[in-house]
């Protein structure tokens, strides 16, 4: 048995494979200095292109761009009128800003347990946390597999909740046949670097409802109802504050970035799938690995990719795990942290116990590199990193 790197021997790699990495080339360089050599770095008409073509691709009538994901779920949260003494469902499974969102606007999260199985919230917890209070639930579509949205847009429209789809790792996954961001009530994506496409920072809600969007305009922009470019080209100077928003434009300088990697975004999508199914394959028979459960309704967009550890078959912890394939070379990652378990969620009264599944899972999940400039050696690498620490870890 090969000596672990993490005990002095040779590593799998020399450098670390990253979990997640962006990809630029000279389109979408020449894309962004056209833009800088333009009368509009801001507000300008490189916006609403960017809106509309992402609109097209997911089957949406809306899309508004935002400056973060965050910034994409604050606004959905305003959109979606949640306000002081309001709860939202929320699954404990993912990034604090999807919970954040709701704290932003005075309400109060309530996290429902997930699937065991594909770890996206639990739609009968989801109903079982329902109160009188409740106003929306959002949903994530962890590592880019859709949760199950028809069960769970029953749940909201029986009760009058609206839902609110984090598709944060989830552009280009299908639900049923359907594209992701024209299903929930809102949807919400992020283009940060590690994710499908980017903007550098970034994020767009997309919705079929117009009232929904106009509000999000206003708030990305103060609160006022119109921006510069419109002032400049009716001629005036005039504008009303309509509510209380904030400045959470995303400039033209992003959105022509936007632009240029969403004309490669087919390709990357087809070879993130290409990767999961090689990993997939490589792990289905370890004894020692749980790989992810795809539903047959759905068709994974593959962000990231989580495997669980079966810890009653190995003779050391995740961390252990964790450490010992960084040593390789390998830089995999944990998603997530059960939001209620931050320092900042404790002081506010969540204890741990809530969501038991969450909480399994957390203790024994590990995120692989997934990215679509990966090379086969890059693939192999990790392959042969986790077969290397799964064997000397074997109980």
């Amino acid at each position: 048995m090969a000596r672990l790197a993490i005990d002095g021997g040779t590593p799998v790699r020399d450098t670390l494979l990253p979990y997640g990495r962006h990809s630029i080339d000279e389109a979408d360089i020449a894309a962004v200095v056209s833009v800088l050599q333009s009368d509009w770095l801001t507000t300008g008409p490189k916006v609403a292109e960017f809106e509309e073509v992402w609109a097209a691709r997911v089957g949406a009538l809306h899309a508004v761009s935002v400056n973060s994901g965050t910034a994409a779920l604050h606004a959905a949260a305003y959109a979606a009128g949640i306000g002081p003494g309001d709860e939202v469902i929320v699954t404990p499974m993912t990034f604090a800003a999807t919970a954040n969102c709701v704290l932003y606007q005075g309400g109060k999260p309530v996290f429902a347990d997930v699937r065991p199985d594909t770890l996206n919230i639990d739609p009968a917890a989801a109903a079982a946390a329902v109160t009188p209070r409740t106003r929306a639930i959002i949903a994530v579509d962890l590592a880019g597999q859709p949760a199950d949205l028809d069960e769970l847009r029953t749940v909201a429209e029986r009760h009058d909740l609206v839902l609110i789809e984090d598709a944060a790792h989830a552009l280009g996954a299908t639900y049923k046949g359907q594209p992701v961001g024209a299903i929930s009530h809102l949807t919400t994506f992020s283009t940060h670097p590690v994710k499908h496409v980017t903007t550098g920072e970034g994020g767009i809600v997309t919705t079929d409802d117009p009232e929904m969007a106009k509000r999000m305009r206003w708030f990305r922009n103060h609160g006022i109802t119109t921006d510069h470019r419109q002032r400049a080209a009716e001629g005036g100077w005039f504008y009303e504050m309509e509510g209380l928003g904030y400045n959470y434009r995303l400039p033209d300088i992003n959105c022509a970035l936007g632009l240029s990697q969403l004309r490669k975004f087919d390709g990357w999508l087809a070879r993130r799938r290409a990767i999961a199914d090689l990993y997939q394959e490589a792990f289905s028979s370890t004894p020692e690995i749980r790989t992810p459960k795809v539903l047959a309704m759905n068709h994974p967009a593959w962000h990231l990719y989580v495997i669980q550890l079966v810890l009653e078959r190995l003779r050391v912890g995740r961390p252990e795990v964790f450490a010992a394939l960084r040593a390789e070379g390998i830089g995999v990652n944990v998603h997530y942290i059960p939001v209620y378990y931050h320092p900042y969620y404790r002081a506010l009264g969540y204890e741990r116990g809530l969501c038991p599944v969450a909480e399994r899972a957390y203790a024994q999940t590990i995120t692989l590199p997934v990215f679509p400039t990966m090379s086969s050696g890059d693939i192999s690498d990790v392959v042969v990193a986790v077969e290397k620490v799964i064997s000397a870890y074997r109980a």
